[in-house]
């Protein structure tokens, strides 16, 4: 099975200046973990020590917002992530 994760410009030079890259999985979940065993730097930009995604870190799955319980949704072939970032400030 085929997922696309799109990978946002600031994180694309921990996937070799990649913006999409295709990864293997049946949940969200597994897909994240294809992607960080293929580009093993990104692991801590995406996941705390504890597991679970950062705070700061959004998973949209075909556009749709995906939450942290989420992430052993089952995904088909041909679905599209969005790993994105929250940025704040003031």
């Amino acid at each position: 099975m085929s997922v696309k994760i799109n990978i946002p410009s600031y994180l694309q030079s921990f996937t070799n200046d990649s913006e999409v890259i295709e990864v293997d999985g049946s949940t969200i979940h597994e897909c994240l973990n294809h992607l960080i065993k293929k580009f093993p730097e990104i692991g801590d930009k995406v996941f705390a020590k504890d597991g679970e995604l950062h705070n700061y870190v959004t998973i949209y799955v075909d556009g749709e917002f995906a939450y942290q319980e989420q992430l052993v949704k089952p995904v088909e072939d041909g679905t599209e992530l969005h790993l994105l970032y929250v940025l704040g400030g003031g």
